[in-house]
């Protein structure tokens, strides 16, 4: 594991239209064991999931030492937000990026939801920020972290 010490640099800048499909091959590499593993990997499908529910607005690329890593987004719904596409490259996860991310985008005065594939390395990551398990089924872990009440300040609202 490389020292998280080492990333001079995270930043998260706006995703764009055009970012879809690299963030479309990016989720299909990332949940590709995961979604073998549970009998549910399907080529075409992960990649089309992704981008019927992609929504630039608010979606975030991560960007590690001027190189896009990855993504997030948090999608509002009602009193909440949904944290969702969360992938990082291989070549980049193990190094503190995902923490790094959570720490910049999580808000403590909010509310978040988010769904975890049964059996990911990513659920121990979400449970360290907070997150703890509402259900579950034979594939999905559904995680909540609720308001805290200490205020940080973040970009929510989706960009002009």
């Amino acid at each position: 594991m490389t020292d998280p010490v080492s990333l001079s640099s995270v930043v998260l800048r706006p995703a764009l239209a055009e970012d879809a499909e690299w963030i479309a091959e990016l989720r299909a590499d990332v949940l590709r064991a995961d979604l073998e593993r549970l009998g549910r990997y399907d080529q075409t499908r992960v990649r089309q999931r992704f981008r019927d529910a992609f929504e630039p607005a608010y979606t975030r690329i991560i960007v590690v030492d001027a190189a896009d890593v990855g993504s997030v987004a948090l999608r509002p719904d009602g009193d909440a937000f949904w944290l969702e596409h969360l992938y990082i490259d291989a070549s980049h996860q193990g190094r503190g990026v995902g923490s790094r991310v959570l720490a910049m985008i999580l808000d403590d005065d909010g509310l978040y939801r988010l769904n975890v594939l049964q059996g990911s390395p990513a659920r121990s990551l979400y449970e360290r920020h907070g997150f703890v398990v509402d259900s579950q089924d034979d594939v999905d872990v559904f995680m909540t972290r609720e308001r805290t009440g200490r205020a940080v300040a973040h970009p929510r609202r989706p960009l002009s």
